[in-house]
């Protein structure tokens, strides 16, 4: 994908000249709408008019046609039908427009014809070096410096503080989130819709926004991510410069990825993917509209989260036991509260009240007023707290506002990220308090799943951010270079991986009876034969494994049985030999892979084995250079971890293990330019280790 120049991204978002193709004065119309958000804008650049049948619009003069207006105009408007807008777009090549905006629809989000329409769009405007945004977009808003080149509504929205950008692929969507970001008293700096990204992303545009100083949030929803490399590189760039990203990309079952092609032609990634490795570059992934609101606005006031766990404060007994519900379901980790902690509750509290998190404050400021700010100062200065939500029944008007007047001096100076829920929607909240708590920059919300939810998502994106990536080394490999064109035999795979140390069950590969025998005399009985060659990726399937084979006279039998089995179903294959190895103890199944993904790099596979990867795809991504630490937690996420802590009398299985042996499965990766992928399947989990019981390398193509 060719890289856009980003000085003529920010000339189109702060055009010094804009031109209307199909202007309006007409107020309802689309042609009219823009023309009139410019002049509400004020726009004091020049503003060329392009209409076929008027001499003048809104007291300003108009030209016939686009071959008219002068060369190198920063932003042109077009509203053409879509059959006019291959002929409109080379008059703009030749004028020299930098760039652009095309709301019409009719092109990849339709059909085939539309497709290849599209195509030859982009291929006239990449010849010309001129920017185009959409087609079938809304186009976009800059608030900040007065910009609206949209046929939505414009409002300005003037604020000194940093605010929040929007960058959306779709039109409606974009504003309904502007409109909830505005409304819990936030600024919004850009409102962006790029529609079907003939040649501006949604990267691109984030890339120029994110060197505006006005902008501290960027929110993304994305139904395709069309430039994974340079998400990744600004998501770098964003963590730099203390700035946060919030991504919504829908298409995690079937029908939404139908709906997403039927959109915007988009194809939509691989959702797990995309989570796990901008997760592990400080992007909130988040699941929901409410959630990419949310978890902006708590981002966006609190830049700077650090620890995971959190602390709750609530005025119900009840609620205790909702809240540890909600927290478990979102993965918000409630902290045991340190002994100082705890014993400063006690001290301020009746001998009869629990002092555990969630804390109930119950009806101890009716006794004691001043019991709201010891008892938030306490939960704000708990160390292994990361957080703190409020999740309360509002009382009175007043004494919401008395509440918080009493809270805000502790809230003010935290660093810490802070959520109020104020339960009882739809009855009212005071306004006093609203006003209070706006200015301070406490999200507010109105259920206690939406403010935990939020801030399980914040305390991940700041246990990511905060988190040491692998120190990578390279393993010992067996051979300095890998034949190149596809699966590599499970012996020869094995070797490379002992070599690298993980650890695989005593063995050697036998091209003949005698061979087998000695190779089982020498590792000890019961033994198992598995069939070898590149071709043979399935072996059970072709009855190339026979296992549990007890002396010499069951070995020979075995070893006529395979090669008949073999030959029956695959007659034309030349086996390399037979890996005899020694038979290994039960243990519970796993499964570690590591890929080179095209777009997204090396990732690291892990998962239950047997029917949990087949039919549950119980399975965790993680980047291939993440940390032992990391492994291990994202082990303790899988649907079956519960089999991994123990059931029915079992011990726990050695995760320490199992991580190391994933980190070194990625470093080979990291270090092996020929391998795109690797997987042991299964590994054997025990209590004191774990074994790689069959393994597979598969290398580059030669081409």
């Amino acid at each position: 994908m060719a890289e856009i120049d980003q000085q003529a991204v920010a000339r189109l978002l702060k055009p010094r000249s804009v031109a209307i193709v199909g202007a309006s004065e007409e107020p309802n119309t689309i042609g009219g709408r823009v023309l009139n958000n410019l002049v509400r804008a004020k726009f004091s650049g020049p503003l060329h008019l392009v209409s076929r049948t008027k001499n003048e619009l809104l007291g300003r003069p108009c030209i016939r046609s686009i071959d008219d207006l002068p060369e190198g105009v920063d932003a042109l408007v077009l509203m053409v039908p879509a059959e006019a807008v291959l002929d409109s777009v080379a008059a703009c090549a030749r004028r020299k427009v930098n760039g652009v905006v095309i709301f019409s629809s009719g092109f990849a989000e339709v059909d085939d014809q539309g497709k290849a329409a599209q195509k030859e769009l982009k291929a006239l405007a990449e010849k010309a070096g001129m920017l185009i945004v959409g087609p079938n977009c809304l186009g976009f808003t800059n608030y900040v410096d007065g910009v609206p080149l949209t046929f939505d509504d414009y409002k300005p929205i003037e604020a000194t503080a940093p605010g929040i950008a929007l960058i959306a692929q779709s039109g409606g969507l974009v504003n309904a989130i502007r409109d909830s970001i505005v409304g819990s008293g936030v600024r919004v700096t850009h409102n962006v819709s790029t529609g079907n990204e003939a040649v501006v992303t949604a990267e691109d545009f984030l890339d120029a926004i994110l060197d505006d100083a006005a902008v501290k949030t960027v929110i993304l929803f994305l139904e395709q991510v069309r430039n994974p490399k340079k998400l990744l590189r600004l998501a770098a760039k964003a963590r730099a410069a203390g700035k946060s990203i919030v991504l919504m990309q829908p298409g995690q079952t079937a029908k939404a990825q139908k709906a997403a092609q039927s959109h915007t032609g988009a194809l939509t990634g691989d959702h797990a993917l995309i989570k796990a490795v901008l997760g592990s570059e400080g992007v909130a992934v988040v699941e929901s509209f409410d959630a990419l609101v949310d978890v902006a606005l708590i981002l966006h006031h609190f830049p700077a989260p650090s620890l995971p766990g959190a602390a709750v404060l609530t005025n119900s007994g009840a609620m205790r036991g909702v809240i540890f519900d909600i927290a478990e379901r979102e993965g918000l980790e409630l902290v045991e509260f340190s002994k100082t902690t705890d014993d400063a509750l006690r001290a301020i509290v009746p001998a009869y009240m629990p002092t555990e998190n969630p804390f109930d404050i119950a009806t101890l400021p009716f006794r004691q007023p001043d019991a709201w700010g010891a008892v938030t100062k306490l939960l704000l200065d708990e160390p292994r707290a990361g957080s703190l939500v409020v999740s309360i029944f509002p009382g009175t008007l007043s004494q919401q506002a008395e509440r918080f007047k009493i809270m805000m001096p502790l809230l003010h100076a935290t660093k810490k990220p802070v959520a109020f829920a104020m339960l009882g929607e739809p009855l009212p909240l005071a306004e006093e308090f609203v006003a209070q708590i706006r200015a301070e920059g406490i999200p507010l919300f109105r259920s206690a799943e939406r403010a935990i939810r939020a801030m399980a998502a914040v305390a991940a994106i700041g246990q990511a951010r905060q988190r040491k990536k692998r120190q990578v080394s390279k393993p010992a490999l067996a051979a300095p270079s890998l034949p190149r064109g596809g699966p590599i035999a499970e012996y020869r795979s094995k070797e490379l991986l002992a070599a690298a140390g993980i650890p695989i069950p005593q063995g050697a590969l036998a091209k003949n009876p005698a061979d087998a025998l000695k190779i089982a005399a020498k590792i000890g009985y019961p033994v198992v034969l598995k069939a070898q060659a590149a071709a043979l990726a399935h072996k059970s399937d072709a009855g190339g494994v026979i296992t549990n084979i007890v002396d010499a006279a069951a070995l020979g039998d075995a070893w006529e049985r395979l090669h008949s089995n073999i030959r029956r179903a695959r007659p034309d294959l030349q086996l390399d030999g037979v890996l005899v190895e020694q038979m290994a103890r039960p243990g519970l199944e796993m499964i570690v892979g590591a890929w080179r993904d095209p777009d997204w790099g090396a990732v690291l596979m892990l998962g239950m084995g047997g029917i949990w990867v087949e039919t549950l795809r119980d399975v965790q991504l993680l980047p291939a250079d993440a940390d032992e630490e990391t492994i291990v937690a994202a082990l303790r996420k899988l649907r079956g971890a519960p089999l991994l802590m123990g059931t029915r009398g079992s011990k726990p299985v050695d995760l320490a293990a199992i991580a190391r042996i994933a980190a070194g499965l990625a470093d080979f990766l990291l270090h092996s330019a020929e391998v795109s992928e690797i997987e042991i399947n299964p590994l054997l989990a025990y209590p004191d280790g774990a074994l790689a019981l069959d393994a597979l390398i598969v290398t580059r193509s030669a081409v």
